[in-house]
């Protein structure tokens, strides 16, 4: 088994909570994919997170919690700027995120900043998430992509919020095409892809990015499970039924736990392999949505194991 390079964003969620009676946010980890390293490492693989982290408190909170987790750290870099807060909030169990801090700390890994060799030793690459909002990191993104000799992932893990209005939008689309054209394993939620292509079903918009170029896509659909474009015709995997207190972090969980199976045993030969690592992932899902926060709900192979037994 060899590793995978997660190059994204890490941050710090402050949750939606109550103490006393009263509000409060409760401070965590955070980071689509910072969340997809983790899961990656709880699940028995080798992840290396690559991104920019700030140059305060926070930053050494974050280091430390990768470090903890097994998740490497060769390809970090330190910039002067402090740690990105995304304040989370509720309604249901779907969060809503809003973004503060300028510059962006997750932002500003820069081309020359990539470990390369790190990159071409990699099995797996993932890229995507909100980083691609940022020139620097989109280059960086678009540099390791065209070196990766592995099996590249992509997730563009939309945050509606960070879109300044339909120019961006469109701009965003055409990234997302360019990175799923040359992508092994494309994963979005239903609700990137009604974001992306607001007149296509996701059935629609799975066939469109395997006709650009992408060789499995998947789109979860929360409750509902997933959907799996891996052959002819598109499948539906059905969720797990779980009794789910906070969604934060499932959708990283189904890519790390995809991610964690690829490490494991290559890529699937037949559309029926991709169907039962994907139900594998729903599974991981849904553990995690049991538990609140994202990266700390993150489960190893055995709590899977048990908690779905039967």
């Amino acid at each position: 088994m060899g590793y995978a390079v997660v190059l994204g964003e890490a941050l710090i969620d402050l949750l939606d909570a109550e103490s006393g009676g009263g509000p409060v946010f409760r401070q965590a980890i955070g980071g689509g994919p910072l969340n997809v390293a983790v899961g990656v490492a709880r699940l028995g693989g080798t992840a290396e997170f690559v991104g920019s982290l700030g140059d305060d408190v926070l930053a050494g909170r974050i280091r430390t919690f990768l470090a903890a987790a097994g998740v490497g750290l060769t390809g970090v870099v330190t910039v002067p700027a402090p740690t990105t807060l995304a304040v989370t909030t509720h309604t249901g169990a779907e969060p809503d995120f809003r973004f503060y801090g300028e510059p962006p700390s997750y932002g500003l890994l820069a081309a020359d900043d990539l470990d390369v060799a790190l990159v071409e030793g990699a099995d797996v690459l993932y890229c995507g998430s909100i980083v691609l909002l940022r020139p620097p990191t989109l280059a960086a993104a678009r540099r390791a992509w065209s070196l990766a000799p592995g099996l590249r992932v992509f997730d563009p893990n939309v945050r509606p919020r960070l879109l300044s209005g339909p120019a961006e939008l469109a701009a965003l689309r055409q990234v997302v095409v360019e990175f799923a054209a040359g992508a092994h394993l494309v994963k979005l939620s239903g609700a990137d892809a009604a974001l992306l292509w607001p007149d296509e079903p996701a059935e629609g918009v799975a066939a469109y990015l395997r006709e650009v170029g992408a060789g499995t896509v998947v789109v979860t659909l929360g409750a509902d499970g997933a959907l799996v474009a891996a052959g002819p015709d598109p499948v539906r995997v059905p969720a797990p039924t779980v009794h789910a207190v906070d969604a934060t972090g499932a959708g990283d969980s189904v890519m790390a736990a995809l991610v964690a199976e690829l490490l494991a045993d290559g890529e699937p030969g037949t559309p029926d392999d991709w169907h039962r690592r994907v139900a594998f992932a729903l599974r991981v899902a849904g553990l995690v949505c049991e538990s609140p926060g994202g990266a700390v709900a993150m489960p190893t192979r055995d709590a899977v194991r048990r908690r779905f037994a039967d």
